[in-house]
Formats: structure tokens, C-alpha cells, sequence
């Protein structure tokens, strides 16, 4: 899938240190997901949040790349330099609000390719895109907020013009770009869900609404 397979991941390690660089070089292709989405007023925030997140961990990674060579890294550090701020501060909030953007992306896909529907609409996206919103984002947002997306889905592409735009308008094979979405999660899956963990271990996870 041209869209998401245009920058590979680097493999979870054994030991779940993610690479700093490596992983802001390869989620930095991945904002324009949104693009596909349509709502320019719901998914546009959504991309700029993404993108702008994707920004902030960048500069603390520039200012001096062998201290944050790590997401860990990142976080032991920030914690130290912040004291009674940290985790509501730094690189460490830019990135726990990018895994949970990515963790509605990641969620959506694998509704797709798991085949989740409603069998009476097979090609809308709204079952998918619902139960990514309640896993991934909704707890966090406030009512207003909340109200935005549940509308939104009435406004998501089709399932067929969505997988057309993830291939960049090439018409392909319905079970092509699914196979390609399979092999896209199953690079990213794995280290989205050891960021995760490092922020449960940290006690870094932070539950206020936006």
C-alpha cells in the first residue's frame, strides 16, 4: 500500500528500546492517512495534532541526539529534567498524544482487514472507524469534541474509495491492499503497543480530556 508501506519501520527489538530517529523518520509519512479519511473539519486537526507532535519530540531528539537516542531515553530524561511537570510536559505529552492518534489508525485498519462490517452497508466505514474512536481517542476528548467525531462517520469514505486513496489512486484488488494493510500493522503494531507499555511502566499516562 503505497500509502502506508512507503517507509518501513524498523523491527521491535528484543529489549523494546525503540530508536528514536528512525521511528519519527517512518511515522512522519504517516499524518496524510487523515487526508484519506475526507471531514477536512473532524480529520485535518487530527493530522496537524499528528504532525505537529511529530515536530516537538523531533526538536528535543535534535537537541542532543545521543541523550534522547531512545523513546525511553525521552522519557527517564524528561522526567528527571522536569521534576512535578513531567509527564504533562516535553517530548513525553507530544508522544503520548501521537500513539494515541496512531492507535485510531492502527485500530481502524485492523477493523478493515479483520473484515468487521455492517452487513446491510459493507462498503461504509463507520463500524470501523467507531469502535478505533472509542478505544483509541474518546476518553480523552471532551462532549463537544466526542459529538464531532460520532458525526463524522456519516461523512467517511467508502471502504473502496478509502483503500484507492491508501494506494495513492491506483486501482488494486480489494484483497491486495488488504494483505498490504496486514503487513503494515504488523511492523507498527508491536512497537505502538511497547510504547504503550513503557508509559504503563512509567506511570507517564495521563487521562485528562482535551
Amino acid at each position: 500500500m503505497a500509502l502506508l508501506l512507503e517507509h518501513e519501520f524498523k523491527p521491535l527489538p528484543a529489549d523494546k528500546q525503540i530508536e528514536t530517529l528512525p521511528f519519527l523518520e517512518a511515522v512522519a509519512h504517516l499524518p496524510p492517512f487523515f487526508d484519506c479519511l475526507g471531514t477536512p473539519i473532524v480529520y485535518s486537526p487530527v493530522k496537524a495534532d499528528l504532525a505537529g507532535n511529530i515536530k516537538k519530540i523531533r526538536a528535543v531528539y535534535d537537541s542532543n541526539p545521543t541523550k534522547f537516542k531512545t523513546l525511553q531515553n525521552i522519557l527517564e530524561v524528561e522526567k528527571e529534567m522536569h521534576g512535578a511537570a513531567w509527564p504533562k510536559t516535553g517530548a513525553t505529552l507530544a508522544l503520548m498524544w501521537l500513539k494515541r492518534g496512531l492507535k485510531f489508525m492502527l485500530v481502524l485498519l485492523q477493523s478493515i482487514s479483520d473484515g468487521e462490517r455492517d452487513e446491510e452497508h459493507p462498503n461504509l466505514i463507520r463500524v470501523n472507524a467507531l469502535k478505533a474512536y472509542e478505544i483509541a481517542l474518546k476518553k480523552y476528548h471532551g462532549w463537544m469534541l466526542q459529538k464531532l467525531f460520532m458525526g463524522s462517520v456519516y461523512a467517511l469514505p467508502y471502504k473502496s474509495d478509502l483503500l484507492k486513496a491508501l494506494e495513492k489512486g491506483k486501482e488494486v484488488k480489494e484483497e491486495e491492499s488488504i494483505e498490504k494493510i496486514h503487513q503494515f500493522l504488523s511492523r507498527v503494531t508491536p512497537i505502538l503497543d511497547a510504547i504503550y507499555e513503557m508509559y504503563t511502566k512509567m506511570n507517564a499516562e495521563l487521562s485528562y480530556k482535551a
